[in-house]
């Protein structure tokens, strides 16, 4: 019965280590990371949102909440792409949505993002760290700027494009073992975009600590995996925690101290 009991309080806080699955690519919480995924890993999963942190366009007057799903595929060691849809609700008196469609998710708004390694951790030298440049939303942010101002292309302040996603970011990671508790990992880098609707524009910060305690009983095989993070994602302080379990195919996530968000994802490995 402890066990049962403990698996659910697992499945109910989890979230992986390594996966930025609110976004549905690997990071932190909202918070970028230089970590990858290992080489053929496949991720789909899908998250309820608390549209506070979100851009503007997924706001609503009657709702405070949203959903996403996506795909993930980590193609080579040091390239990531994901594609993540976005539910957009319509609220009554819309003008934009017909009468028929309010009060429901009706419409979705779509995305694309990508991760590319520079360098990895210890190349050069031992403290060295890795380095990731990555966009999310790249070009849509484009797409439906007015070309009589300045809001449109990649400097441009647009919250008319419908990239409501678009950011682009470099960001270092470093890893640092603790003999018999685990491993603590620093973040650093800077995001950017001018958008109104979604203005990431500064540095970003983030700490986890992922517990690697020896197994020498149930309860300390438990809580190995645990991880616990802090973030700064230019526009917030965020925290969660989570957990792996059942060899990293399943994880969770539930962040956002203020604001909680929540999600599901599953993981295969194709290679």
């Amino acid at each position: 019965m402890k066990r049962i009991l403990l698996l659910v309080f697992l499945c109910s806080v989890s979230l992986w280590a390594d996966a930025q699955a609110l976004l549905g690519t690997t990071g932190l919480l909202h918070a970028p990371t230089a970590d990858m995924q290992r080489d053929k890993t496949f991720l789909f999963g899908g998250n309820y949102l608390n549209t506070h942190p979100l851009s503007t366009h997924f706001r609503s007057r009657e709702v405070g909440y949203t959903f996403n799903y996506y795909i993930n595929i980590t193609m080579f060691p040091w390239l990531e792409v994901s594609y993540i849809c976005t539910l957009v609700h319509a609220d009554h008196g819309s003008a934009y949505f017909p009468e028929q469609s309010w009060g429901k998710f009706t419409n979705q708004d779509r995305a694309f993002s990508a991760r590319l390694r520079l360098w990895k951790e210890g190349w050069w030298k031992e403290w060295t760290p890795k380095i990731v440049v990555g966009a999310n939303d790249p070009s849509t942010n484009d797409v439906l700027g007015d070309p009589n101002k300045d809001d449109y292309g990649f400097t441009g302040t647009s919250s008319v494009g419908n990239g409501h996603w678009n950011r682009y970011y470099i960001v270092a990671t470093k890893h640092f073992g603790v003999k018999n508790v685990g491993e603590l990992g620093m973040h650093f880098g800077y995001v950017y975009n001018k958008r109104l609707d979604y203005h990431r524009n500064g540095p970003v910060a983030g700490v986890n600590f992922q517990f690697a305690l020896p197994a020498t009983s149930f309860w300390m095989k438990a809580v190995n995996g645990l991880n616990v993070i802090a973030e700064y994602d230019s526009y917030s302080v965020n925290c969660g925690i989570g957990y792996n379990f059942w060899k990293d195919y399943i994880s969770g996530v539930v962040t956002q101290c203020k604001y909680p968000s929540a999600g599901m994802v599953f993981r295969i490995h194709l290679k």
